[in-house]
């Protein structure tokens, strides 16, 4: 039960971080195959975009709906199977939050030792590696 906590909460940071990514790893290993392949795809258009000048902030209105959004529904995969539904929703949403604006806050924080582009890798290989972390649990 714990676990399965955790699980939302970490989807829901990765999907705060990335928006398409919580769902996209989701679904490449707990199907169906195709939705995963779809979203693999967003994920993949969502990382190219990150690094643009014209992207806009993660916080704004749109974008911040598009993140809970994901963290949410991942949330709600992850915990409907075994009853907890409600809870995961609620840790999805919050973990997005927390992976919105912690993930804003520390590459903000990094771009003057390692430059824009390297953060926004690094903040990518975390997203990746968390949601892998989280798949596999």
């Amino acid at each position: 039960m714990v676990l399965t906590l955790v699980v939302a909460l970490l989807f829901g940071i990765v999907a705060g971080i990335r928006t398409f990514m919580a769902p996209a790893i989701y679904f490449l290993v707990r199907g169906p195959l195709w939705a995963g392949i779809v979203l693999a795809v967003l994920a993949v258009a969502e990382l190219i975009g990150d690094k643009l000048p014209f992207t806009p902030a993660r916080t704004g209105p749109l974008p911040l709906a598009g993140r809970v959004l994901s963290g949410a529904l991942v949330g709600w995969f992850v915990g409907a199977p075994v009853g907890l539904a409600v809870a995961c929703i609620l840790l999805g949403i919050a973990g997005a939050l927390i992976g919105t604006y912690g993930g804003y806050a520390l590459r903000m924080k990094a771009i003057p030792s390692t430059g824009r582009i390297q953060s926004a890798l690094a903040e990518d290989a975390t997203a990746i590696i968390l949601g892998i972390v989280a798949v596999t649990r």
